[in-house]
């Protein structure tokens, strides 16, 4: 049963999640933004190098031009992948950390389960453990100034079979499905880059060798610094680690829903197990994300 103070309340601790999942994304598009940054003048100076080199034998103020070119490419390199640095990550999981708390807390509410069960004060509990997610990450508080919730509706979650349809599904089919999908589409792209620089490099290597080309030579180079860049940024953003969590945890939740789609128990323990079981499967795929992403 849904009161007045359950249903303000979960509206409430709802759009507070709005507010810090914004956090979180705008922290996530700033480290991704850096680092594919810093890749690209990492590339350039490279590129702008060796261009240099090679300019200055024909035209000595093109060639200080690439080499300048060059060296600001390089010194803003580092500049740029400080944006997206091991203190801009650990605040993005700690924000995402509070973000998903929030939710999670949401349904468990919404579904009326474990502690908020029969509970007449449902509401205030919820308020209460919303603002001990929202206190362990006090000192992140500045990063949701300014955030207004978005305009959404609370998911109308009322028991656990429309959590089973609403959180349950909607979060495997809705989420870590396609995300799995997506970073099984990343992880092919960077190794067809990866061949693809690999590639152009020997036969590069090979032409310069077979006809003497030395100024095609000083090419192979580039292209292997390219190759190894775009290797370490596949790395750096652990495409295939991500891959593998979605899709192991796509299969743990698509095990439950059946479980509990097949099954004719539904005491009010059962219930209580089948959330909670649910929820454990999320938090852990977040835990192992967020201390993947912290350790490097």
């Amino acid at each position: 049963m849904t009161g007045p103070s359950r249903t303000a309340a979960i509206s409430a601790v709802w759009d507070q999640q709005s507010v810090w999942s914004q956090a979180a994304g705008r922290l996530k598009a700033q480290v991704v933004r850096a680092r594919v940054a810093a890749l690209a003048l990492g590339l350039a100076a490279a590129a702008l190098g060796t261009a240099a080199s090679q300019a200055l034998m024909w035209s000595e103020s093109a060639g200080r031009a690439l080499a300048f070119a060059a060296a600001a490419a390089a010194g803003c390199a580092p500049l740029a992948a400080r944006r997206g640095g091991p203190d801009t990550v650990s605040e993005w999981i700690r924000v995402r950390a509070v973000s998903e708390a929030l939710k999670a807390e949401s349904y468990v509410c919404m579904a009326g389960a474990g502690a908020y069960r029969g509970n007449e004060a449902a509401g205030e509990l919820l308020r209460e453990r919303a603002r001990g997610f929202v206190a362990d990450g006090g000192d992140l508080l500045r990063h949701t100034t300014g955030i207004t919730p978005e305009e959404r509706p609370v998911p109308g979650v009322r028991d656990e079979e429309s959590y089973a349809e609403l959180r349950l599904r909607r979060q495997l089919e809705g989420y870590y499905r396609p995300r799995a999908a997506y970073m099984r589409r990343k992880v092919g792209l960077h190794e067809r880059i990866e061949f693809a620089l690999g590639g152009l490099g020997a036969v590069m290597a090979a032409v310069a060798a077979t006809w003497g080309v030395e100024r095609l030579a000083a090419w192979v180079a580039v292209a292997a610094s390219a190759g190894v860049a775009v290797t370490a940024h596949a790395l750096a953003q652990r495409y295939a680690y991500q891959q593998l969590e979605f899709t192991r945890t796509a299969e743990e939740l698509e095990r439950l829903l059946e479980g509990w789609s097949a099954g004719a128990e539904r005491a009010p323990e059962a219930a209580d197990r089948f959330v909670a079981e649910c929820e454990h499967v999320i938090s852990v795929q977040n835990e192992a994300w967020m201390i993947r992403w912290t350790v490097g």
